[in-house]
């Protein structure tokens, strides 16, 4: 039992961890598999467009479900359109989001630069896709360019070819895992900087930092909770009055300005140090306060707490 409570101690303690390594499992499984059973290169004039396809196309779907499957996302987005929004953005907000959209790319890039990642390791698409560039047969072909661009279009598909052709394709090969390790190389640098960066712009101190993290997840967690409660009394009260016939009795719901109030991007104002828009609400007289207006118009500055 003991084990038990650890093992799950441990997930909680490191989930954002554990998330990210299981997208990069799962996104180097789903790889494996295009590449032994889904892809076959055609060998002709076409490798170039086929490799390219299975390269960047299932990377480029796996951004677009990242950012679908980011809550920050549709934050940004809902209401971004209504008439009641069209207000002039200072240079503040639009460096906000700014920022929050390169943070939402960071998350959501993890499974495309795994897949290109994998798959250059592999070389399966690669191979095709550089034995029908034209840059390729310019490379590697110095004499009978017509017969060996033939010869380098069949490379990828293991038949028996001459000796320097062979060579070749190991050569292509060789250079598909270069770039892979070159990108992945680059990923963990650009990461490291970033997280560094991150850290000492942060406009508070490290254990700080720390409360603040769990502050985040503890109140997303409790309005998780607070609003499946407050929903399920709210929707009894309506069933009850639709079946029985009575009139509702008084039920206190937050009104749709309060909804926004603590749907605005998150600002963080080190003289106040609200850890959330629910405690900037809380402590501005539930957001009707001056303070609260003037900062939700003008102030912006970058957000180092992820959502839970």
């Amino acid at each position: 039992m003991d084990t038990l409570r650890k093992a799950v101690d441990f997930c909680i303690r490191h989930q954002k961890v554990l998330g990210y390594s299981t997208v990069s499992l799962l996104t180097v499984a789903t790889e494996h598999i295009f590449s032994a059973v889904v892809f076959k290169c055609p060998c002709n004039s076409g490798n170039m467009l086929y490799g390219l396809s299975f390269l960047l196309a299932p990377a480029f779907i796996l951004l677009l479900l990242g950012y679908m499957a980011n809550a920050r996302t549709w934050l940004l987005l809902t209401g971004g359109c209504s008439q009641e929004k069209h207000v002039q953005c200072s240079s503040g907000r639009a460096c906000g989001r700014l920022c929050q959209l390169l943070r939402m790319t960071a998350k959501a890039s993890v499974a495309p630069l795994t897949w290109i990642a994998v798959a250059l390791l592999g070389a399966d698409f690669y191979e095709c896709a550089a034995s029908g560039s034209s840059l390729t047969a310019h490379f590697f072909c110095k004499g009978n360019r017509t017969d060996c661009q033939t010869q380098l279009l069949q490379a990828p598909c293991g038949k028996e070819l001459p000796a320097d052709t062979t060579r070749e394709r190991l050569s292509l090969k060789a250079q598909s895992q270069l770039f892979g390790w070159f990108l992945i190389a680059a990923i963990m640098t650009v990461a490291l900087i970033s997280t560094c960066f991150s850290h000492c712009c942060s406009p508070v101190s490290y254990l700080q930092l720390k409360f603040w993290k769990i502050y985040a997840k503890k109140e997303h967690e409790l309005f998780e909770t607070k609003a499946k409660e407050h929903a399920t009394k709210l929707a009894e009260r309506n069933t009850n009055c639709f079946f029985e016939a009575t009139d509702p009795a008084p039920f206190h719901t937050p009104s749709r300005e309060d909804w926004q109030k603590i749907s605005f991007l998150y600002t963080f104002n080190p003289q106040e140090q609200h850890y959330s828009m629910i405690h900037k609400y809380a402590s501005t007289n539930r957001g009707n306060s001056a303070e609260f207006k003037e900062e939700g118009q003008d102030h912006m500055v970058l957000e180092f707490v992820e959502e839970a």
